[in-house]
């Protein structure tokens, strides 16, 4: 799979992209993701990818030329299942999203920046708009980061144990159930429930659902009406 991540500050996703899941992802050719300096494409003498907003609005606008420059060079060499734009409006990302990209062969993903983009990108080039939370950051890299995170590490290979990735929460619409390691005994905060040391597994498996459906009752009840 591959990621394209168009950004104004691509330095802030650097350190992050050689790390974990995802830089071994990458190492091991499950993933490859580039990063893009949107103002590599501005025809600015001062590569200013910006400019004020028609109407008096307050605040700077991402220019079309510099990304659709970008973008049509990338588009020029390969072909893009969805051309992503984070934004605070998009559809809200979950498990299933994260899921349902990962089965992609290319993305490209615009981190959106400043008041936002014209509105012209969203209507001719992007694709896909992924919000992921109801809250404004100061850029769209965080949100960029969490999406290649989430799409990566359900790539198969990506993590060792594969089991545990589709044990995560969220992967059947529910909270994961509580996990316990050793010592079976710590101070006085109460030992290991006796079923999961039973290793009997159809009891683990009974015992694990209905933890997980306790605990997204009482703290996502949201989750049980979908």
């Amino acid at each position: 799979m591959r990621i394209d991540i168009i950004s104004v500050l691509p330095q802030m996703l650097e350190g992050f992209l050689q790390e974990s899941i995802v830089g071994r992802a990458q190492k091991a050719g499950l993933a490859e993701i580039h990063l893009h300096n949107l103002r590599d494409y501005s025809t600015n003498r001062w590569r200013r990818v910006d400019d004020y907003p028609f109407g008096g609005f307050a605040g700077m606008v991402m220019q079309c030329e510099p990304i659709d420059r970008c973008i049509s060079a990338l588009k020029e060499q390969r072909h893009y299942d969805e051309v992503i734009f984070t934004t605070p409006d998009g559809e809200q990302f979950c498990q299933p999203m994260a899921n349902q990209l990962s089965l992609l062969e290319n993305i490209i993903i615009l981190c959106g920046h400043y008041k936002g983009i014209d509105q012209r990108i969203r209507e001719h080039l992007i694709t896909k708009e992924i919000s992921v939370g109801d809250y404004v950051l100061t850029g769209g890299e965080l949100a960029a980061a969490i999406i290649t995170d989430a799409v990566v590490r359900i790539i198969p290979g990506a993590i060792g144990d594969e089991q545990s990735a589709l044990s995560d929460s969220f992967q059947d619409g529910l909270l994961s159930a509580p996990v316990y390691t050793r010592p079976a005994v710590y101070k006085d905060w109460g030992g290991v429930p006796d079923v999961l040391l039973s290793g009997h597994e159809a009891n683990i498996k009974a015992w694990e659902l209905e933890q997980a459906l306790e605990r997204t009752k009482r703290l996502r009840p949201d989750l049980l009406k979908k």
